[in-house]
């Protein structure tokens, strides 16, 4: 099986963190991957979105432009990516920074409200990880402990402090999709 996962927001949004831990968490289950970023010409505040594929064959190439796989940080991103999703796929996007439903018939829509649910963790910095968790409970592309061992790794030695507070944010998007 081969996911194909597009992952974008503002830059500082920690979407690249997110690809990255993909990235990695999949080399923990023996999968093979790629990780493709891609930064828009502002410093700050600009556009980032990276490409990650997580496959049990060899992978041909990083670039992804049909995904069966989205996390979208903001409006943006969601629009500008939602249409390349293939039927039967799965978008996760932050409603805390977008108003309304999203509908897209053939694909599996998930409205987390990401920057929320991280305040009440106490730091809006770990949206990232609640989208992650909810993207990784809904499609199972991952176990969730694959993607905890991978922060130890991707993280900086600084900030391993931030660890368990990253678990949690984990956990409590995956709790999002359990009924």
């Amino acid at each position: 099986m081969t996911h194909e996962i597009i992952c974008a927001g503002f830059g500082g949004q920690g979407v690249m963190l997110i690809g990255q831990l993909l990235a990695y968490g999949g080399m923990i289950e023996g999968k093979e991957v790629t990780w493709f970023p891609s930064y828009g010409p502002e410093m700050r505040g600009g556009t980032a979105n990276c490409s990650v594929v997580i496959s049990d064959q060899p992978v041909g190439s990083p670039i992804v432009s049909e995904p069966n796989g989205l996390i979208a940080m903001n409006g943006p991103s969601l629009e500008k990516f939602k249409t390349a999703v293939k039927p039967g796929g799965v978008i996760v996007y932050n409603s805390s920074l977008m108003d309304g439903v999203v509908e897209l018939p053939g694909v599996t829509l998930l409205a987390v409200p990401t920057n929320d649910l991280a305040q009440e963790l106490g730091n809006v910095k770990i949206g990232n990880m609640v989208a992650l968790g909810a993207f990784l409970g809904l499609t199972k592309v991952l176990t969730l402990s694959s993607i905890e061992k991978a922060l130890a790794q991707v993280l900086p030695e600084r900030r391993h402090h931030l660890i368990p507070l990253n678990n949690s944010a984990l956990r409590k998007g995956w709790a999002l999709t359990e009924s």
